[in-house]
């Protein structure tokens, strides 16, 4: 059995304003979920709460990974469980590289698989790492540069496939992915996410539109409004909603 992520009853606050009213998802590894709601319908607060963001207060409910209760763990120890999320705006780190990065992020990783691993020696990391940004199409000498420093949109965003491909975890979040993309980055993104899903690794795509899941095409579909996923569906209703846009959503469930 493969790794389950679940979400129980959420409720999320941040300053004191409720943002998050209940939200139940289950995601297995596997398997490609899609998020989507109009702005503000609290979909980049439930990716910052799966992650631990200080900021969001969880007021009641439950985060599950594996069976085990997460929301006391911080993003750190949550990222070695297994759990990987791509930001809407991916930080630069000056002063280190892509290569020290992933190597730091998975010797991390190993560490808590077996507490006397001594870390990837160099030059499997290397090999890996070249193995992988072969599989991106990436340009290798990416690797030597500093981590977002000066990347334009479509750089960042491949540099966190990247991240996602090298770390291999169990359950990926990528929230707004797309934001900022023009046409041919987005297909080259999509790209990278599609080489990487299968039976190992399981997604929750976040979106506010429809043309990024007709390059990664979900088998779920789960509409947010208002602070509560109120619709859940396939690939289809990611389509009524481009056709139709969210109209309906907030006729039928407006409090």
């Amino acid at each position: 059995m493969g790794s389950v992520l679940e979400v129980k009853n959420l409720h999320v606050s941040v300053e004191e304003t409720d943002i998050l009213r209940g939200v139940n998802l289950t995601i297995k590894q596997g398997e490609i979920h899609a998020l989507m709601g109009p702005n503000g319908s609290g979909k980049s607060t439930l990716a910052h709460a799966l992650m631990g963001h200080p900021n969001y207060e969880i007021v009641e409910g439950e985060i599950l990974f594996n069976g085990v209760n997460i929301l006391e763990l911080g993003p750190d120890e949550r990222s070695r469980m297994g759990l990987f999320l791509a930001f809407q705006y991916p930080v630069a780190i000056p002063g280190v590289t892509v290569a020290n990065f992933l190597r730091t992020a998975i010797n991390s990783r190993r560490k808590v698989e077996d507490e006397d691993d001594k870390g990837m020696p160099i030059p499997e990391f290397r090999k890996l790492l070249k193995e992988k940004m072969t599989s991106l199409d990436m340009d290798h000498d990416v690797a030597g540069r500093y981590l977002n420093d000066g990347f334009s949109g479509g750089e960042k965003k491949r540099a966190e496939i990247l991240q996602l491909a090298t770390l291999e975890p169990d359950i990926a979040v990528l929230d707004e992915t797309d934001s900022g993309l023009d046409i041919d980055a987005l297909k080259i993104v999509a790209e990278g996410v599609n080489k990487l899903v299968g039976p190992g690794l399981g997604v929750l795509v976040i979106t506010h539109y429809q043309r990024l899941l007709g390059y990664i095409v979900p088998e779920f579909v789960h509409v947010m409004f208002e602070g509560r996923i109120v619709e859940s569906g396939g690939a289809d209703l990611a389509q009524k909603l481009e056709d139709s846009g969210y109209e309906w959503i907030r006729n039928a469930h407006s409090k």
